[in-house]
């Protein structure tokens, strides 16, 4: 079972210590604010109530025992990246550490960061994406090119089978799976045929998904 040291717990943080939580993780929850470790303490294994930027607090937590290390300080980027850079000296085997601009993932990566997320940036992006299109219900990014899309099958598609609508060959688009009742079914071939309550799991880049499905 993995563990993880969540340092920073705002709203990010929180999220972060349910959904390891659900997934069944061990969570060491670290902040100064009393409050907020109070209010996450039913979702986590064990919680502190420190200042992350000294060093001999750190040291305590004992840094290289966690599978990664996550800095989710949003509010004060100079303490963000002052423990990113102690997590690392202090043999932290992997730091991920939380960025609002360019210039601040910049810092952080030349400072100890194995990798940098940003929130509020990937959030407007799975937005923009998620209601550029009626038919998109979510996806997830790959690379800057291609994603993986979850995809409303339209109506005029209901009763055909996938070899019938050959979208690879038309759009270069791939069905990796069919999900219904929320489980995912990867055995797809040309003749699974679509009805209603399925949704496709689709394989492709951007433009051609909104050709597709416009």
């Amino acid at each position: 079972m993995k563990s993880f040291l969540l340092i920073g717990i705002g709203r990010f943080g929180k999220h972060i210590a349910k959904t390891l939580y659900d997934l069944d993780f061990e969570i060491m929850a670290v902040d100064q604010n009393e409050e907020r470790i109070n209010e996450v303490l039913p979702f986590v294994t064990s919680a502190r109530i420190g200042n992350a930027t000294n060093e001999e607090f750190l040291r305590s937590l004992g840094i290289n025992n966690y599978d990664a290390c996550i800095v989710g300080i949003g509010n004060h980027f100079q303490s963000a990246l002052e423990i990113t850079s102690l997590l690392k000296e202090l043999g932290a085997k992997k730091v991920v550490s939380r960025a609002s601009r360019d210039v601040e993932k910049k810092f952080l990566l030349r400072n100890g960061a194995d990798e940098v997320v940003y929130p509020q940036k990937q959030m407007a992006i799975w937005t923009a994406i998620r209601y550029s299109n009626d038919h998109i219900l979510d996806y997830v990014a790959l690379d800057s090119d291609f994603n993986v899309y979850e995809i409303d099958i339209p109506d005029a598609w209901l009763g055909k089978t996938v070899g019938q609508l050959n979208i690879r060959r038309e759009y270069h688009l791939n069905i990796l799976a069919i999900k219904e009742g929320g489980k995912m079914n990867p055995a797809v071939t040309p003749d699974t045929l679509l009805d209603q309550g399925k949704t496709l799991l689709v394989l492709g880049k951007y433009e051609q998904v909104e050709r597709c499905f416009r």
